[in-house]
């Protein structure tokens, strides 16, 4: 009797991992197209980020530039968007696990092209800005290099080393993060911030303080949205085509306008994210 249920249970189990494994095939199997028709669902990962992904301490949702495609291209999809919280350290690996569809607004290094795939066209762009106290000119790279410019970076940052090599002259102070640099021009120990800069222009909106220059030539950055690498190249192709529209028919730049709004941001006074429309 005894043996008899042993032989039972190995069998069932073997029934069962059978199923899953069919199950994880198939799943594997299913290209991301395919995923959302079937499920009438587009997830994207969302991670702290503004302008790009902002999350309301109150209502607990999810707003920001990048929301605000994702709902667009949901409904080009006829599906209902989901937004899937990660990290820009954790994007790679959930998408790769197939937890979200898509992850706007995440570059294409070198190291994420090995591991995902990206649409060619560009989502947006955004420039290399600082945001300078009054009375220094930054309307030049040139002018800004000079040893009694003072400037902020985040450490280890594609800013900190572009600047390490394009100002020479000035004084780049380095901080952990964007915050501390934040404190340090606010105390007045830097003349500015330098990053990318609708963070800049973020930064502004809380402390009111500077202006968010571009100085020239203007230095400028395409980004994508991050994918699944996949045999079919129908949500790719699909991307490709949404970014091309709705960045040629300013769809993006009304979008990051609109967004500043609920900032108190006017938008007119602040580059755009358009490449050759720099103000």
């Amino acid at each position: 009797m005894k043996a008899s249920i042993c032989v039972r249970q190995i069998l069932w189990s073997v029934v069962l991992c059978a199923a899953i494994s069919t199950s994880l095939v198939a799943h594997a199997a299913t290209s991301t197209m395919e995923q959302i028709k079937q499920t009438k669902q587009f997830r994207i990962g969302v991670a702290p980020g503004d302008p790009w992904y902002f999350k309301d301490p109150m209502t607990g949702q999810w707003t920001g530039v990048g929301v605000m495609m994702g709902q667009q291209i949901a409904k080009d999809l006829g599906a209902q968007l989901v937004t899937v919280e990660t990290t820009y350290g954790n994007a790679v690996a959930g998408l790769q696990a197939n937890q979200m569809d898509a992850m706007f607004v995440l570059d294409a290094t070198d190291e994420r092209k090995k591991a995902l795939d990206f649409p060619a066209n560009p989502m947006l762009w955004y420039k290399q800005g600082v945001l300078i106290r009054p009375g220094v000119n930054a309307s030049t790279w040139d002018a800004l290099n000079n040893s009694n410019v003072h400037l902020g970076v985040s450490l280890g940052t594609a800013t900190d080393r572009d600047l390490t090599k394009r100002l020479p002259n000035a004084h780049i102070e380095r901080f952990a993060n964007t915050d501390e640099a934040v404190a340090a021009f606010m105390a007045g120990r830097i003349d500015g911030i330098a990053f990318y800069h609708p963070a800049l222009v973020i930064a502004y909106s809380h402390i009111h303080k500077g202006t968010v220059v571009v100085p020239t030539p203007v230095v400028a950055l395409p980004t994508s949205a991050g994918i699944r690498k996949e045999s079919d190249p129908a949500f790719k192709d699909f991307l490709n085509k949404e970014f091309a529209k709705y960045y040629n028919d300013g769809t993006v730049q009304r979008m990051y306008a609109d967004y500043l709004k609920t900032k108190g941001i006017d938008p007119s006074t602040v580059p755009t994210v358009m490449e050759k429309d720099a103000k």
